[in-house]
Parts: structure tokens; C-alpha cells; sequence
């Protein structure tokens, strides 16, 4: 495949098969991870891979509720607290691994650092006929003292990218995109 291929091809699954992602994969879309660029080379990440169930739905349950108690009021707000308040919604979409990548330092663009290692495991799991979704419910609870004591995380760890990876269910199609804006200068 293509980077061309990788780039339009890969789509945000929220369906996974039970199937396990064997730890030789999981490696390989981490090495793919660490090949992004970083301020000043910097490499600032680190990956915590989530493959046990119940940890996983643990966190799910606690995010949820750290979502919910931080959401304001608003019409879109009201749509999302619906589908977090639902027992069977689950934030993981029971994808069987969850890779957070977390800045090992703070630092001014370390988000971003590991923002771009998170577009490049993606890719890679896309490549290996992988689906995954940037689960930004789980964020701000793996930000929290809590959310980091259950994964064993430092207190100086910054989680940016929760990752899920797992075999697709159903492959999503490909969404229209909007034409982009674009200001040209000179």
C-alpha cells in the first residue's frame, strides 16, 4: 500500500471483532509511531498498551463519568451526554487494544509530538489491515491523578493520544470532505 493509499483510505472504526492484535503487530505500529518527527528531536513519547478487558472497561466507566461531569449546557453537549449516559455505550468501542501515547515530559509542543506519532500508528494500522480511533472521551481522564494511578503512569506523564486498535467489524466508507480553505500569500 501506498502512502497516498494510507492517507485517503483510513477511517475512524468504532467496530471491532473480538479477535486479539498479536504483540509483535502492536510493536511494529509503535516503531511506525516513533518515526515522526518531534521538536527538536526531542522524541518526547512513551506507549502504555492496554490489552486486558476489564481495565479497559474500567476506564471506560470512569471516563464516562469525568465526560459527563465536565459538559456544559448546549444542544450538541445534550447529544453527547445521552450517549455517554447509555451503560452500554463503551468509550473503547471493545477494540481489544488501547495504545496511549503520553508525553514523558511537559514541554511546549509535546501534544503535538505525540499528535503526529498517533497520525503515523494509524496509519501503519491501516496498512496492516487494522482499524483505530483517537478516543478523545478517554483523554481527560487519563490526564487526571486517578486516570493515571490505574494505568501506573508518573504523575509527569502527559497522556495526548488514547489510540484503540483492533480488527474492523465493518469498515466504515469513505466520508465527503469539505473543500479546504485556503489563503494563498504571495
Amino acid at each position: 500500500m501506498n502512502l497516498d493509499e494510507a492517507i485517503s483510505g483510513r477511517r475512524t472504526v468504532r467496530s471491532y471483532a473480538r479477535a486479539a492484535v498479536d504483540q509483535p503487530l502492536i510493536a511494529r505500529l509503535i516503531d511506525a509511531a516513533i518515526q515522526a518527527p518531534s521538536a527538536m528531536n526531542q522524541q518526547p513519547w512513551s506507549f502504555t498498551v492496554v490489552r486486558d478487558q476489564s481495565m479497559l472497561d474500567r476506564i471506560s466507566a470512569r471516563a464516562k463519568v469525568h465526560v459527563l461531569e465536565e459538559l456544559t449546557a448546549g444542544a450538541k453537549n445534550d447529544l453527547l451526554r445521552a450517549r455517554l449516559a447509555a451503560p452500554d455505550f463503551h468509550i473503547f468501542h471493545h477494540a481489544p487494544v488501547l495504545i496511549l501515547i503520553s508525553a514523558t515530559e511537559q514541554g511546549s509542543w509535546v501534544v503535538e509530538d505525540c499528535a503526529m506519532a498517533a497520525e503515523n500508528l494509524m496509519l501503519a494500522a491501516f496498512a496492516a489491515g487494522l482499524g483505530s480511533c483517537w478516543v478523545g472521551f478517554a483523554q481527560g481522564y487519563l490526564q487526571t491523578t486517578e486516570g493515571k494511578a490505574i494505568l501506573g503512569l508518573p504523575d509527569t506523564w502527559v497522556p495526548a493520544a488514547p489510540i484503540v486498535v483492533g480488527h474492523p467489524d465493518v469498515l466504515p466508507p469513505p466520508v465527503p470532505r469539505k473543500q479546504p480553505k485556503v489563503l494563498w500569500v504571495g
